[in-house]
């Protein structure tokens, strides 16, 4: 009876230690703190938000470098990159990873392995770690063209491999912890602790700390109010245009505190330099990056209520979709007395369902990113959507030849 009572005793012991550790919400430590619970927690309740997120450019803008996240051809013959005729970068897949392998005159001046992979829609460029520092890989991958190419900002000349810091991670991972002095290494480049880092944008970058969201919802089933959590629906206009306005306003300004630190219904401004603030001439803002200056610009932002959220669902895949966005764009501008479409008479009502965003939104060339894709070839500039919602001539003109042909 004793020995019986002696192994329950243990039994429960054990098992008070198994969900002292291993709890929901806390099986595994966030390296955010333990008022994080995770992204795999959230999916256990939204699943169905969960999966379609999965296929998002947030989610994209980093993973780890695999097989499946790199989509660069490694086959023989479309996996050399030649610099000139004594210079060639080549893809190689060894038993260690995928590398980059950089040869001079035949002979291996260096072999780097693909660690991260940043993006997936326009194109995707990597990073390696080398002992606690982050570095740019000089070949890239360029999804219109399903080609190799320079990585943005490289010569096409030379082999580089520039530094990654803080500032660039701040918009591709959700938190990584920076090493003040590094490993008593000479060099200034930044130092991380890659154990630490939460790669993509996940869950909690946009919705704050979940943990304690997490248990109470979990221990009270009954409650359909979320509690403990912040939804963009909560927050105000501001509150709103702030929380996208942590990536999507440029990176050419400098911080006065790191944005791993902002939370949803925090001020910007209190993050940024006051540069932020002042009336920007959007003729010479750039597309890719300064989205935020560019709506904040529109008619249709100052003489509405709209903010990013009106277009953008950020957990759903909707790139290309030109008939959805044409729809949001209807669903004020319909009506004369709503400054409806001038072109009405002169284009079909099919056009006029899919075409809102071509005419005034259109693909403009980016000077930040452009890329090489092969020895003496111009450089290839990237496409994006501008966020200054406009008349473009020269859009409504190649709309107009388009029909006439």
């Amino acid at each position: 009876m004793k020995k019986v009572l002696v192994v329950a005793g243990i039994c429960i012991a054990l098992l008070a230690v198994f969900y002292t550790q291993f709890k929901p919400g806390t099986a595994s430590a966030d390296p955010r703190g333990d008022a994080y619970a995770g992204s795999k927690a959230c999916a256990k309740c939204h699943a169905k938000v969960y999966d379609s997120y999965l296929h998002t450019a947030h989610f994209m803008a980093s993973m780890p470098a695999t097989p499946n996240s790199v989509h660069g051809s490694f086959a023989k013959g479309s996996n050399v990159f030649n610099i000139d005729q004594n210079q060639k970068i080549v893809m190689e897949k060894r038993d260690s990873g995928l590398y980059q392998t950089y040869y001079v005159n035949g002979k291996v001046k260096g072999a780097h392995r693909f660690d991260i992979a940043f993006g997936g829609v326009k194109g995707e460029s990597y990073l390696y770690w080398k002992g606690d520092g982050l570095y740019q890989l000089p070949l890239s991958y360029f999804n219109r063209q399903n080609e190799w190419s320079t990585s943005p900002g490289y010569k096409f000349s030379f082999v580089d491999f520039r530094s990654i810091g803080k500032r660039c991670l701040e918009c591709h991972v959700s938190y990584v912890n920076e090493m003040p002095g590094g490993k008593q290494q000479l060099s200034r480049d930044e130092q991380f602790d890659r154990s630490t880092m939460v790669y993509g944008i996940d869950c909690e970058r946009c919705h704050g700390p979940g943990a304690q969201h997490v248990d109470f919802q979990t221990s009270n089933p009954q409650v359909k109010t979320a509690k403990f959590i912040a939804s963009y629906a909560s927050l105000s206009r501001a509150q709103r245009m702030d929380a996208c306005a942590v990536c999507h306003s440029g990176i050419h300004t400098s911080l006065l505190k790191s944005t791993f630190g902002f939370m949803p219904g925090d001020t910007f401004a209190k993050y940024k330099l006051p540069e932020f603030q002042q009336h920007l001439d959007t003729t010479h803002l750039d597309v890719h990056g300064k989205q935020f200056q560019l709506l904040q610009s529109s008619k249709c932002y100052l003489n509405s209520k709209m903010d990013c959220g009106t277009c953008h669902n950020t957990h759903q895949n909707t790139r290309g979709n030109d008939i959805l966005y044409a729809q949001k764009c209807l669903s004020c501008h319909n009506t004369p007395n709503h400054t409806y479409c001038k072109m009405t008479d002169k284009l079909g009502a099919d056009m006029l369902k899919a075409k809102c965003i071509s005419c005034h939104m259109p693909e403009l060339t980016t000077s930040v990113i452009s890329v090489q894709v092969a020895d003496k070839a111009p450089p290839v500039r990237f496409f994006v959507h501008t966020h200054h919602i406009a008349i473009y001539p020269q859009e409504v003109k190649k709309i107009l030849a388009f029909i006439n042909k």
